[in-house]
C-alpha cells in the first residue's frame, strides 16, 4: 500500500527538480518499458516537467506500437545532462540490470526506485515498492489514483500494455488486485483486444527462429521439461524472449518446465525459463538471475553445450 509519507516526498522532491531521469532494466521488456513511459508522462502532466527517459540493451520490436514509445533514448545518446535532481529506477530488480543509465543514477541528487521484483540491494532513498504486485505498471496506476494525479489516455495504454506482458496474457496473476485495476482501466476506455493486437508485431525472420528452435526442441525426464535453443546467428534476429517458443512448449501434455537457451554471443548465454504449474524462480535466482515465480531467467557465461550440462543437472535434483 503507498503511503501519504510516500506521496509527500514524492511530490516534494519533484517540484524543485528541474532534471528528473528515468529509467527501468537492461532490455527493457513491457512493463519496464510502458511504466518508464507512463510514469514519466504523468509527471509531465501534474508537475509540468520535462523528464529524459532512456535505456540501455535493446527494445524488441513488438513493442513499437506503444504510446510515447518515441521518448525513451539510448542511453549513450543522452549527452546534455551534467546533474541530475531526481533519478526515478522502475521495475529494476538488482543494481547490475539498470545498466548504461547508472551512470545518471550514479549523479542523482535523490533517487527513487518503483519495483514489484524482491531485491535486497535496494538503491532508492524512497522507495515505492510492492512484491505483491503483478507487474510495475500496476504500481505506477496505484500510485497515480493515491495521488490523485490527472492522467489521460496514452497513460491509461501504457499501463494495460504493461500488466498484459508482465502476466503473460494474465498467465501470472498473483492475486486478484491486479484484474481489478484491468476492470478499472478499461472501465476507463482501454481496448485490451487492440492492445494484444498490437503486441504480435514481429518480423518474418523472428517468427521463422522461433519456429525452427520449437521444432528441434530436445525432451528429459519422461517428457516433463522442453529444452530448446537459438545460437549466436539465428540470436541476430530475435525479437524479444522468444516466447512464442516457450509459449509453444509450454502447451505440451505432460511438460511441467521449459528452458529456452539464447547464445546471444559466443560464451554468453540468456537463460529463459518457464514453469507450468511449478517453480523456476529459484533456479534462475541460483543461476544469477531471477524473476517470477513461473517465469524467469539468468545469463551465465559460459558455452552453450556447458550450460545445457549444467542447468540439466539443476533440473535433475528438482525433478527426482
Amino acid at each position: 500500500m503507498i503511503t501519504t509519507e510516500q506521496i509527500k516526498i514524492f511530490d516534494e522532491k519533484l517540484r524543485v527538480a528541474n532534471t528528473i531521469v528515468l529509467c527501468g532494466h537492461k532490455n527493457p521488456d513491457g512493463d519496464a518499458l510502458c511504466s518508464v513511459l507512463a510514469l514519466a508522462h504523468l509527471i509531465e502532466l501534474n508537475y509540468n516537467k520535462n523528464v529524459v527517459c532512456t535505456y540501455d540493451g535493446n527494445i524488441p520490436d513488438f513493442l513499437d506500437n506503444v504510446p510515447l514509445r518515441k521518448k525513451i533514448r539510448y542511453f549513450e545518446r543522452v549527452d546534455d545532462i551534467d546533474a541530475v535532481d531526481v533519478a526515478i529506477v522502475m521495475d529494476y530488480g538488482a543494481i547490475k540490470n539498470i545498466g548504461g543509465p547508472k551512470v545518471f543514477t550514479d549523479k542523482a541528487g535523490f533517487i527513487i526506485e518503483i519495483d514489484h521484483h524482491i531485491n535486497n540491494e535496494k538503491i532508492g532513498a524512497l522507495c515505492i515498492d510492492d512484491v505483491s504486485a503483478a507487474a510495475t505498471t500496476e504500481i505506477v496506476y496505484e500510485l497515480m489514483k493515491t495521488a490523485d494525479w490527472q492522467y489521460d489516455a496514452f497513460i491509461l495504454e501504457l499501463l494495460m500494455t504493461g500488466i498484459i506482458t508482465d502476466t503473460g496474457h494474465f498467465k501470472f496473476v498473483k492475486n486478484g488486485n491486479v484484474m481489478r485495476v484491468v476492470a478499472e482501466l478499461v472501465d476507463g476506455g482501454v481496448n485490451i483486444r487492440r492492445i494484444m493486437d498490437s503486441l504480435e508485431n514481429k518480423s518474418r525472420k523472428t517468427v521463422v527462429i522461433e519456429s525452427v528452435a520449437a521444432g528441434r526442441a530436445e525432451f528429459f525426464f519422461k517428457n516433463r521439461l522442453a529444452f530448446a535453443y537459438i545460437d549466436s546467428r539465428e540470436y541476430r534476429n530475435l525479437d524479444g524472449r522468444g516466447e512464442t517458443v516457450l509459449g509453444l512448449l509450454q502447451q505440451i501434455h505432460g511438460v511441467d518446465y521449459v528452458v529456452l537457451l539464447k547464445e546471444q554471443k559466443p560464451g554468453q548465454i540468456g537463460i529463459s525459463l518457464r514453469g507450468r504449474f511449478k517453480p523456476v524462480n529459484k533456479i534462475a535466482e541460483a543461476l544469477g538471475g531471477g524473476g517470477h515465480e513461473f517465469a524467469a531467467g539468468a545469463v551465465v557465461m559460459d558455452s552453450l553445450e556447458n550450460v545445457k550440462a549444467l542447468i540439466l543437472k539443476m533440473f535433475q535434483e528438482v525433478i527426482k
